[in-house]
């Protein structure tokens, strides 16, 4: 059986002395989607930023398309090919859309009018609203900038971190829309949500965390279907 696109294995870690991550693993293969849910405070985005080289860990691994790059920056690590979506301060605000598009390409050196023209087609408003500032979109617009700009980079796999936070239900569901739309075309995507049962709903693989440690790992379809993550997790 072949490894995971993208995996953390057995991840322990934290940002100082104490460690918010116990022998967690996560992962994602090509063309699918992986949830990371539980509680707040139970080590979601600090796993998503442990496999994108943010903090460090002290013991376990992370791997991309077979190769060990616990040793990369984040910065080398998006040369490699992740993209990642912080959940705040995602946007430059007082940049025009298409200027935060064209920011999003700045490792690269080749024409990015075609990905850019793939970005639009993608979130239609982005088009539409090229030139006004990225400071005055709705919070549901301004994560589709942040998207959209990670796409420019051409990921081979995209992080998402509570990408739906602070929106509402309707551009939820809409923005849970395209992150499929994203998948379909091959690029795995790995995702940390608050809003636990929709994320299932759309998700290949879901990794329950509670207090860093790996609490249930299933399908998206099973754990929803889990008495035991629906009566813990999903309020029943």
């Amino acid at each position: 059986m072949s490894e995971p696109y993208l995996i953390g294995r057995n991840m322990t870690g934290g940002y100082g002395a104490a460690d918010i991550l116990h022998d967690c693993t996560i992962a994602v293969d090509r063309g699918e989607i992986a949830v990371i849910v539980g509680p707040n405070g139970a080590g979601k985005s600090t796993a998503m930023k442990a496999v994108f080289g943010m903090l460090n860990l002290r013991e376990g691994s992370v791997q991309l398309d077979g190769q060990d790059i616990g040793h990369l920056t984040p910065q080398q690590r998006v040369v490699a090919g992740m993209g990642f979506v912080p959940q705040t301060a995602n946007v430059f605000t007082s940049m025009t859309v298409q200027e935060n598009l064209e920011m999003g390409a700045f490792i690269r050196t080749d024409d990015i009018s075609h990905t850019m023209e793939e970005v639009y087609s993608l979130f239609p408003i982005l088009r539409e609203k090229r030139n006004q500032a990225a400071g005055e979109l709705s919070g549901g617009q301004r994560q589709q900038v942040a998207v959209g700009r990670a796409l420019m980079t051409q990921p081979k796999v995209l992080m998402l971190d509570e990408p739906t936070a602070g929106v509402s239900p309707i551009v939820m569901d809409e923005l849970f829309d395209r992150i499929i739309d994203v998948a379909r075309t091959g690029i795995p995507i790995l995702m940390v949500e608050q809003n636990a049962r929709q994320a299932l709903a759309i998700a290949d693989h879901g990794y329950v965390l509670v207090q860093g440690r790996n609490a249930h790992t299933d399908t998206g379809q099973a754990l929803l279907a889990d008495p035991d993550v629906r009566r813990s997790f999903l309020g029943g």
